[in-house]
């Protein structure tokens, strides 16, 4: 198949496409709230009931997803996730009441979303060594974009109804999924150079469980994880809400604005932190994780500063700030990971570090949606900023105890394409 650029970077623009799509038909749910729940009758913990199903149903699936990317063919796993989070999204534009919200967009998006992830990242950690952070971290961009564009869900719900956002994005979505059947190689899994005890034929679930979870480090980075998505959940369900409610913003500016910010900055801090440790690592094997806990605990009072200002534009700045050190941290989430996994195993580690993330952040819609009324949403959104030092002091441990031990050497050698 002739290509217009080398096959490494091709995949991560294809990929790129379909984590866009990914996190842009996760976030129109969340942008459309206030049009969604006068028109169901639904109740402030009903409406985050819906988003915390989606992120339980994640979780739950995710462990499984990563391993699965460990042992088939990455390609269709990819691709099928793509297909049937799309459907999914565009059945959700038919939805009439709590019980059809929960089935399509809690578990049918929510189980479909969950096997693309760690079969991605697979993919780019086989392609790029030497360029790893980069390629990751422009992978990770796409996050930020797709969240961004999202807002189009609040334009065209509040011009043609809230259903019809759904059926745009879960057609794009079907059409994408068409493409890159025959753009993406059917590559198969990569193999350590020393895979130790592992077994000559296929991997048992037990082998991989005892070779990911006796490190300590991995537990770290988990449970750090989990306390920036429980943050990240938080704050995208419900900032469109608190800016509309505290700033008196429309639908569609509150959507923008709430997202725009914060990831317009992300976007930088991302790529900077990605070329950076690409850069350092080559001298200095803590860097990745360095750029973790960095990011973590800087962004920490930003969060608190969002949800305590009464100033529109103070808590734009603050938006900013949060999200450039947001992307800073995720330059390195999985590179910072690959550094202490065997390549064999990267996607089970990634399944294991999501499947504790999100079934974690699944309770974050629900506590704030329940929050809202005794202490006010700015008051329960500051305090997400504790949750993020806390996350943040998790890495700053494993950096100085752990890290070293647990470190995977790995030939700077990279494959063909």
């Amino acid at each position: 198949m002739q290509r217009p650029i080398p096959y490494k970077w091709e995949l991560i623009v294809l990929l790129w496409l379909a984590f866009f799509l990914n996190q842009a038909d996760r976030q129109i749910y969340n942008n459309l709230i206030p049009l969604i729940q006068p028109d169901l009758n639904l109740s402030d913990v009903q409406i985050g009931l819906v988003a915390s199903v989606f992120t339980c149903i994640y979780g739950i699936l995710v462990p499984l997803s990563g391993y699965v990317g460990d042992v088939l063919r990455r390609k269709w796993i990819v691709i099928t996730s793509l297909l049937v989070w799309s459907t999914a999204t565009l059945l959700t534009g038919f939805c009439t009441g709590l019980i059809t919200l929960i089935i399509f967009r809690g578990i049918a998006t929510g189980g479909g979303e969950a096997f693309y992830y760690p079969s991605a990242n697979s993919l780019i950690g086989q392609f790029h060594h030497k360029t790893r952070a980069l390629a990751m971290a422009i992978h990770q961009t796409a996050l930020y974009v797709g969240i961004v564009a999202s807002f189009v869900a609040g334009f065209v719900g509040e011009r043609y109804g809230w259903r019809s956002a759904f059926l745009l994005f879960g057609g794009f979505g079907i059409v994408m999924a068409f493409i890159m059947i025959f753009r993406v190689e059917n590559t198969p899994p990569e193999t350590s150079a020393d895979n130790g005890d592992a077994p000559e034929e296929g991997l048992p679930l037990s082998y991989v469980l005892r070779q990911i979870l006796c490190k300590p480090t991995v537990l770290f980075l988990s449970v750090a994880f989990a306390g920036m998505v429980f943050v990240n959940i938080g704050y995208l369900t419900w900032m469109p809400t608190l800016l509309h409610e505290k700033f008196g913003l429309s639908v569609t500016e509150a959507g923008f604005s709430a997202l725009f910010y914060h990831h317009a900055f992300a976007f930088i801090g991302v790529l900077a932190g990605g070329r950076l440790s690409d850069y350092w690592a080559k001298w200095r094997r803590t860097i990745r994780i360095e750029f973790e806990y960095l990011g973590l605990l800087l962004g920490a009072p930003f969060i608190y500063l969002i949800g305590t200002t009464d100033n529109l534009w103070v808590c734009y700045a603050a938006l900013a700030a949060f999200g450039l050190f947001r992307g800073v941290y995720d330059s390195n989430l999985f590179a910072a990971l690959f550094d202490v996994i065997q390549p064999r195993l990267r996607s089970s580690a990634v399944g294991v570090m999501l499947c504790f993330a999100f079934i974690t952040g699944a309770f974050a819609p629900i506590v704030l949606g329940a929050a809202k009324a005794p202490l006010g949403l700015d008051n329960a959104m500051a305090s997400l900023g504790g949750v993020y030092l806390f996350s943040g002091l998790c890495i700053l441990v494993a950096c100085y105890t752990t890290f070293a031990r647990d470190y995977y050497y790995e030939s700077p050698e990279e494959p063909m394409g």
